[in-house]
């Protein structure tokens, strides 16, 4: 397998910690997406990564959420993701509410910093409404991990990986973020999965 991103995307990341969780063999290609040269194409019509190349395969899974559900079912080691009913249905919740952070996060940098914008046609109210759902993920997740040791629990799942991922990025991208003291359960969290050697060789740069 062929696994197509940056070092510097969380959603990238999300599945190359899954990856060695799952003790799964690839190959990594960068493609900066945001590059001055860059272009959709057939095999990333998106324009997005990550993007996963399956020998034997023309077309390649593309979006996180898509390969990550397909990387669990490769291996009985380490599973991440419930087989099915509500438990699962609590795992993927958690990971759509890490990636919509995500999401909102990634818009208000853009907004911010991309160079096809000029100053005059930033919006620093739109960098505030996607700061907000920032805020409000961030209390949503310190509510419902509450005192539990892991997200969905007593064991480390995709929600936990998610979950990581998100804080990783926010320490990243925006060190000024106060959210380790404002949440200082979720910091506890981010801290546990830091120790874990999956998270420690995919630091984002």
């Amino acid at each position: 397998m062929k696994l197509i991103g940056t070092t510097s995307s969380p959603y990238v990341r999300k599945v190359r910690i899954v990856m060695a969780e799952k003790k799964l063999d690839y190959q990594f290609e960068i493609d900066n997406v945001w590059a001055a040269d860059a272009a959709a194409s057939p095999a990333s019509p998106l324009g997005k990564v990550p993007r996963l190349q399956i020998e034997g395969h023309e077309s390649p899974l593309f979006d996180s959420r898509v390969i990550v559900e397909y990387l669990d079912t490769l291996s009985p080691v380490g599973k991440l993701l419930p087989p099915s009913g509500r438990e699962r249905a609590d795992v993927k919740t958690w990971e759509a509410l890490a990636d919509g952070l995500l999401d909102a996060g990634v818009l208000a940098r853009l907004e911010a910093t991309w160079p096809g914008r000029s100053e005059g046609e930033r919006s620093q109210a739109w960098i505030d409404r996607q700061m907000g759902k920032v805020d409000a993920s961030l209390q949503a997740m310190a509510k419902a991990l509450g005192d539990k040791p892991f997200c969905c629990g007593i064991h480390m799942s995709l929600a936990d990986i998610a979950t990581g991922c998100a804080l990783g990025w926010l320490e990243f991208r925006f060190p000024e973020l106060s959210w380790r003291d404002d949440h200082p359960n979720l910091a506890r969290l981010a801290d546990k999965l830091a120790q874990r050697p999956s998270f420690k060789d995919t630091l984002p740069a």
